[in-house]
Protein backbone atom coordinates (compact mmCIF):
# COMPACT_ATOMS: atom_id res chain seq x y z
CA UNK A 1 0.00 0.00 0.00
CA UNK A 2 1.48 3.33 -1.06
CA UNK A 3 1.19 6.19 1.43
CA UNK A 4 0.02 9.48 -0.09
CA UNK A 5 0.67 12.46 2.22
CA UNK A 6 -2.07 14.55 0.56
CA UNK A 7 -4.63 11.80 1.04
CA UNK A 8 -3.56 11.37 4.67
CA UNK A 9 -3.99 15.11 5.26
CA UNK A 10 -7.51 14.99 3.77
CA UNK A 11 -8.47 12.03 5.96
CA UNK A 12 -7.05 13.79 9.00
CA UNK A 13 -9.13 16.89 8.26
CA UNK A 14 -12.24 14.79 7.71
CA UNK A 15 -11.58 13.01 11.00
CA UNK A 16 -11.26 16.34 12.80
CA UNK A 17 -14.57 17.53 11.32
CA UNK A 18 -16.59 14.95 13.21
CA UNK A 19 -16.32 11.76 11.18
CA UNK A 20 -15.17 8.89 13.36
CA UNK A 21 -12.09 7.29 11.86
CA UNK A 22 -11.99 3.56 11.38
CA UNK A 23 -9.01 1.25 11.29
CA UNK A 24 -10.02 0.35 7.74
CA UNK A 25 -9.39 3.97 6.71
CA UNK A 26 -5.66 3.31 7.09
CA UNK A 27 -5.37 -0.41 6.45
CA UNK A 28 -6.69 -2.45 3.58
CA UNK A 29 -9.41 -4.98 4.45
CA UNK A 30 -8.20 -8.50 3.73
CA UNK A 31 -10.71 -11.31 3.90
CA UNK A 32 -9.26 -14.66 4.76
CA UNK A 33 -10.41 -17.93 3.35
CA UNK A 34 -12.56 -19.84 5.80
CA UNK A 35 -11.14 -23.05 7.12
CA UNK A 36 -12.86 -26.30 7.73
CA UNK A 37 -14.01 -26.31 11.40
CA UNK A 38 -12.97 -29.96 11.71
CA UNK A 39 -9.30 -29.15 11.09
CA UNK A 40 -7.25 -27.56 13.82
CA UNK A 41 -4.89 -25.60 11.60
CA UNK A 42 -3.80 -22.38 13.18
CA UNK A 43 -5.29 -23.32 16.52
CA UNK A 44 -3.34 -22.59 19.68
CA UNK A 45 -5.17 -25.23 21.65
CA UNK A 46 -3.02 -28.15 22.75
CA UNK A 47 -3.64 -31.46 21.09
CA UNK A 48 -5.05 -34.19 23.27
CA UNK A 49 -2.38 -36.68 24.25
CA UNK A 50 -3.76 -40.18 24.83
CA UNK A 51 -2.89 -41.66 28.21
CA UNK A 52 -2.14 -45.38 28.22
CA UNK A 53 -4.83 -47.36 30.05
CA UNK A 54 -2.33 -49.57 31.90
CA UNK A 55 -0.71 -46.63 33.73
CA UNK A 56 -3.34 -44.66 35.63
CA UNK A 57 -2.24 -41.17 36.48
CA UNK A 58 -2.39 -40.33 40.13
CA UNK A 59 -1.78 -36.62 39.49
CA UNK A 60 -5.17 -35.81 40.99
CA UNK A 61 -3.87 -37.19 44.30
CA UNK A 62 -0.99 -34.69 44.48
CA UNK A 63 -2.32 -31.18 43.74
CA UNK A 64 0.20 -29.47 46.08
CA UNK A 65 3.13 -31.15 44.35
CA UNK A 66 1.80 -30.25 40.90
CA UNK A 67 1.33 -26.64 42.01
CA UNK A 68 4.96 -26.58 43.24
CA UNK A 69 6.13 -27.90 39.84
CA UNK A 70 3.97 -25.32 38.05
CA UNK A 71 5.65 -22.56 40.06
CA UNK A 72 9.03 -24.06 39.14
CA UNK A 73 8.02 -23.89 35.45
CA UNK A 74 6.96 -20.26 35.82
CA UNK A 75 10.18 -19.21 37.56
CA UNK A 76 12.57 -17.83 34.92
CA UNK A 77 15.54 -17.72 37.28
CA UNK A 78 16.26 -21.38 36.42
CA UNK A 79 16.31 -20.82 32.65
CA UNK A 80 13.88 -21.75 29.87
CA UNK A 81 11.74 -24.87 30.32
CA UNK A 82 10.49 -25.59 26.80
CA UNK A 83 11.87 -28.57 24.94
CA UNK A 84 13.26 -30.37 28.02
CA UNK A 85 11.82 -32.24 30.96
CA UNK A 86 11.55 -30.68 34.38
CA UNK A 87 14.30 -32.96 35.69
CA UNK A 88 16.65 -31.91 32.87
CA UNK A 89 15.90 -28.27 33.66
CA UNK A 90 16.54 -28.85 37.36
CA UNK A 91 19.87 -30.58 36.61
CA UNK A 92 20.92 -27.80 34.22
CA UNK A 93 20.10 -25.14 36.82
CA UNK A 94 22.05 -27.09 39.45
CA UNK A 95 25.09 -27.41 37.16
CA UNK A 96 24.99 -23.64 36.54
CA UNK A 97 24.93 -22.96 40.28
CA UNK A 98 21.40 -21.51 40.31
CA UNK A 99 20.34 -23.52 43.41
CA UNK A 100 16.96 -24.91 42.29
CA UNK A 101 14.69 -26.25 45.08
CA UNK A 102 15.70 -29.73 46.22
CA UNK A 103 12.03 -30.59 46.84
CA UNK A 104 11.37 -30.27 43.09
CA UNK A 105 14.01 -32.90 42.30
CA UNK A 106 12.71 -35.25 45.00
CA UNK A 107 9.16 -34.94 43.66
CA UNK A 108 10.31 -35.59 40.09
CA UNK A 109 12.26 -38.68 41.09
CA UNK A 110 9.29 -39.95 43.14
CA UNK A 111 6.97 -39.70 40.10
CA UNK A 112 9.53 -40.49 37.39
CA UNK A 113 7.19 -42.33 35.00
CA UNK A 114 4.25 -39.91 35.19
CA UNK A 115 4.18 -37.45 32.25
CA UNK A 116 2.10 -34.91 34.20
CA UNK A 117 5.03 -34.61 36.61
CA UNK A 118 7.98 -34.94 34.21
CA UNK A 119 6.95 -32.54 31.43
CA UNK A 120 6.80 -28.78 31.81
CA UNK A 121 3.65 -26.70 31.81
CA UNK A 122 4.18 -25.57 28.18
CA UNK A 123 4.76 -29.04 26.64
CA UNK A 124 1.39 -29.25 24.87
CA UNK A 125 1.76 -25.87 23.14
CA UNK A 126 3.66 -25.55 19.84
CA UNK A 127 6.73 -23.31 19.76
Amino acid sequence: MVCDPVEDAVWTQLGAMGRKRLITDSFQVVKRQRRDPDTKEGSLQPEAVPVPAESPTDSSLHPAQLEMLKQFDLSWEYGPCTGITRLQRWERAESLGLSPPLMVRETLLEHEGDPSFMHCLWRDYPL
